[in-house]
This record gives C-alpha cells, sequence and structure tokens, in this order.
C-alpha cells in the first residue's frame, strides 16, 4: 500500500496527455453542437412566433372576432394604437363593450369581411 501511494500521486501530477490531434479545439465542438442544437429547435422556432403574434397584433381591424389572453371571445368594435374596443355580448338589448390592450389578443378567429363595418 505504501509503495502504491507515490505511483497514484504522479499519475495524477501528470495528468492527461495534451495536445491530441485537434487540441482545444476538440473539447469545443460538443459545445458547439449544443448550442446549434438548441438554436434550431427551441430559438428560432420561438422568434417566428413571436413574429406572426406581433404582426397578427398589428394587423388587427375593425370587424374581428378575436380571443383574448383571459379567454374573452368578442367582436372588434373600435382600435387605436394600444387598446381596442370589444363587443363581447349584450344585455337588455344593449352591447357590452370591454376596452382590452391590444399585447393581450391571443388569436383571431375570423377576419372582418372586406365591406363590413360597424
Amino acid at each position: 500500500m505504501k509503495l502504491l501511494l507515490p505511483v497514484v500521486v504522479l499519475l495524477q501530477a501528470a495528468g492527461s496527455p495534451q495536445g491530441g490531434p485537434f487540441g482545444p479545439i476538440s473539447m469545443l465542438l460538443p459545445f458547439a453542437a449544443i448550442f446549434l442544437i438548441f438554436y434550431f429547435l427551441l430559438i428560432r422556432p420561438q422568434q417566428k412566433r413571436q413574429k406572426e403574434h406581433e404582426d397578427l397584433l398589428k394587423s388587427i381591424a375593425k370587424g374581428d372576432e378575436v380571443v383574448t389572453a383571459g379567454g374573452l371571445h368578442g367582436k372588434v368594435t373600435g382600435t387605436s394604437d394600444d387598446l381596442l374596443t370589444l363587443e363581447v355580448a349584450f344585455a337588455k338589448g344593449e352591447p357590452v363593450r370591454l376596452k382590452v390592450d391590444r399585447s393581450k389578443i391571443e388569436r383571431r378567429v375570423k377576419k372582418a369581411k372586406e365591406g363590413e363595418d360597424k
């Protein structure tokens, strides 16, 4: 046991052989591969979805039927830069209108017809 200890210490001090055929570049290749996989499977599709959603928010117009992030379904009756007025129901013959932040629109259910204006 006493004879084995100096040999183990010498082997640990020597470390692993340096260099190799590619040197330190061979250690970076797995990291680069992992980054590429993350980029094409996670980052790029998320950026694409975000851009599509921003385009949707910009294109919402009067007469479109939309769903909010809270699950309210309604028809857009008025627009401004940051707010949309949604008609969500009728109570006693009067329309119930809500003002909703444009960024809280989740999706468009039906696009308004070209000649339709209310």
